[in-house]
């Protein structure tokens, strides 16, 4: 049946469904974890507490007044058996369905969202337990699907750096640029005169809106054995604990990144680089292409 003709009491159910499976697969991962003590480094000292995975996994909500856009992290490297593993894959399983579920509820009733967010913490104790102590605000839905990252085959070193260059493009056209500019305070001179530049170009010129992303981590992988593809090493961004597959529970070798990322770019802008260099609507980081 079509979600567009499903009742949105339907969807909930399911939505409820899910995350109570999501709930269920973090504890069945975090108390093996704890009972075995796999070998374990941290990027940054821990409290000596063995729940910090099951602290870490359940991590989904929005503190107060936190940007929307940003992830709390946990970066740190576990050795894994295939038991280990094969939870850990079933976090990710239930973290896929959730995501999967979630657009299709944007899709067909897109105003459920936000009731969704709310209603998610409810279904475990210990969340809405650590919502109401905190007072902490709604579910944050990035946090709740996004995977745990895990190694395809057993590494031998692991070399971990910042990564400060990320932006997201969006591609806008002069229409949407300017409804844009018109929510914001047209009596303003500097919104006036953006007005004036935006009519200026003709009106089938793409333009581009660029966001600066917040720095993250980013892991490279060094397999012990070329992989299918003949590939020998690998980079995955890390903002939760990265799993790699070890049946002697012996960490890989590991290279310590800096305790703080760089303030300031550490790499070469592309020469191929498509925008120009000045905004063009300062106002909303838009850009024209070169």
């Amino acid at each position: 049946m079509n979600d567009n003709v499903l009742p949105v009491y339907h969807l909930l159910h399911e939505l409820d469904a899910r995350f109570d499976d999501l709930m269920v697969t973090i504890d069945q991962a975090a108390t093996y974890y704890e009972q075995q003590q796999a070998a374990t480094w941290h990027f940054q000292p821990f409290h000596e507490n063995t729940s910090w995975l099951r602290q870490a996994l359940l991590d989904m909500w929005h503190q107060q007044g936190q940007d929307g856009r940003e992830t709390r992290n946990y970066i740190a490297l576990i050795a894994a058996d295939d038991t280990l593993l094969e939870k850990f894959n079933a976090v990710n399983r239930a973290k896929a369905q959730i995501s999967e579920l979630l657009q299709r509820i944007k899709q067909a009733h897109p105003k459920t969202l936000s009731q969704a967010k709310h209603r998610l913490p409810q279904r475990h104790p210990d969340v809405d337990k650590v919502l109401r102590k905190g007072g902490l605000a709604r579910l944050h839905l990035k946090q709740c699907w996004r995977h745990i990252p895990i190694a395809p085959a057993p590494v031998s070193r692991v070399r971990f750096a910042w990564y400060s260059s990320g932006r997201s493009i969006k591609k806008l056209t002069v229409r949407e640029a300017e409804q844009k500019l018109l929510q914001l305070d047209t009596g303003a001179a500097h919104v006036r005169i953006q007005l004036r530049k935006l009519a200026g170009i003709p009106s089938d010129e793409p333009l581009a809106q660029v966001q600066s992303q917040a720095p993250l981590m980013r892991a490279n992988l060094f397999f012990t054995e070329p992989l299918e593809d003949g590939h020998t090493r690998r980079a995955m961004n890390v903002a939760l604990p990265l799993i790699v597959p070890n049946h002697n529970q012996q960490l890989p070798h590991i290279k310590m990144p800096p305790l703080e990322p760089p303030t300031q770019r550490t790499r070469a802008k592309r020469r191929d680089e498509k925008l120009e260099h000045e905004a063009f609507l300062p106002s909303l980081r838009i850009y024209r292409y070169r």
